[in-house]
């Protein structure tokens, strides 16, 4: 049945194609037709070419269900940050830096970053990197064992930025994949790696301050920004200043809200209401859980042209037959079950009012609906790659 995900058992198929589907693929320019072969590795995905499209995800049988040190803060930030941040002499700010960096504050039994203290509510402790490493092997997954999909050409490209680069690893991935590139990766916390390919380096930023330095950039990427983002519209007009002319934008982001296309999952699941009130502390604190479905327009406000935008389909758990499918669907299961606490921690109890001992009650029993597989849910990932026009103040439409 065309673009169906259908229900089977808990194995990861074998099957391997060439690419994953796409749910939905709105395209301005021939461009975005060309995808680079930056990876030898390839996710098990459709089948057949007949089962790309839009149709409904359908389900058969059920079946059971390193941070851095003092000697190393001068590096941290970038250079013309620190002359915005203090004018402290040099010994009274690296302690000043080594507080407000790397003095990683503790609560509800998790640690978070402290530079700019409360601008993210999702932990940076070992358990948080270790879900952001599989995050990241799963977005990979989901465009076919690729980095990116911009139609970036190897000869112009000299400066790419990871903006929220977590621990680094697409950052020196792509570092490796662009040899003759520097890849620079920004991020509030320091829990980046100190071994890095020489063309790497990692810098702590909040990319919602004022953008410092001069050169500008051919690839800045941005994933999975949600519940970290107060004004997005902003934060696209400071990449599009910040490229080059004819450099590329991409983002790879989420809407958050989960569904389901065979009325599995409703208004009975715990999951379900866990789902909306984790978006509805998001929405209180003005950092939305579901920027993806709004990207296109943000990026076409800004001014850039050449846009594509492609949505994917990414379920919860092994359920689906096709090996594609059941292969994200499986990653992404692991990923959120060890992030559940990571993720509700702050927002239901600062911003909620909950207690911690009512949030984990609360999270035993969404853990049990999820590895039970009891719904068949889903959400949506967008992906929008666009590029600055090559002549500055020429119209997208020229």
């Amino acid at each position: 049945m065309a673009s169906s995900l259908i229900a089977n058992s808990p194995a990861v198929g074998a099957a391997s194609a060439s690419s994953p589907r796409a749910a939905q693929s709105t395209t301005s320019s021939p461009a975005a037709a060309h995808a680079s072969p930056h990876s030898t590795y390839q996710a098990p995905s459709p089948n057949s070419p007949a089962d790309q499209g839009t149709g409904a995800l359908e389900a058969e049988e059920e079946t059971a269900g390193a941070v851095a040190n003092d000697d190393q803060l001068h590096v941290l930030l970038h250079p013309q940050r620190l002359n915005m941040l203090t004018n402290l002499g040099s010994s009274a700010y690296t302690a000043s830096l080594s507080s407000s960096v790397l003095d990683y504050p503790e609560q509800y039994g998790r640690r978070y970053h402290a530079f700019r203290s409360g601008a993210y509510n999702i932990p940076n402790d070992e358990a948080e990197m270790d879900r952001l490493d599989l995050a990241h092997t799963l977005m990979t997954s989901v465009i076919g064992g690729k980095h990116y999909l911009a139609p970036l050409e190897q000869d112009k490209i000299h400066r790419i930025l990871d903006v929220g680069t977590g621990t680094g690893i697409w950052a020196m991935e792509m570092g490796d994949i662009f040899p003759n590139a520097e890849v620079i990766g920004n991020d509030l916390s320091a829990i980046q790696p100190s071994w890095l390919p020489p063309n790497v380096k990692f810098e702590i930023d909040d990319v919602e301050s004022p953008w410092v330095g001069t050169e500008k950039y051919d690839y800045i990427f941005v994933r999975c920004m949600l519940v970290s983002i107060k004004d997005w519209p902003a934060l696209v007009e400071n990449i599009f200043e910040n490229l080059n002319p004819g450099g590329w934008v991409e983002f790879q982001d989420l809407d958050g809200l989960y569904y389901s296309e065979d009325g599995s999952y409703n208004e009975e699941h715990v999951t379900r209401q866990w789902n909306k009130d984790i978006l509805q502390a998001c929405d209180i604190i003005g950092r939305t859980g579901c920027p993806g479905p709004k990207l296109e327009g943000w990026v076409r406000d800004a001014g850039f042209a050449e846009i594509s935008h492609e949505k994917f389909k990414i379920p919860f758990g092994p359920w689906p037959k096709d090996p594609y499918y059941k292969h994200i669907g499986m990653l992404n299961l692991a990923q959120l079950l060890r992030g559940l606490e990571g993720f509700s921690l702050k927002l239901f109890c600062d911003v909620l009012g909950w207690t911690r001992e009512e949030v984990v009650v609360l999270l035993a029993q969404v853990r049990k609906e999820l590895q039970q597989g009891v719904f068949h849910a889903v959400y949506d990932c967008h992906v929008v790659y666009a590029q600055k026009p090559a002549i500055e103040g020429q119209s997208p439409d020229a």
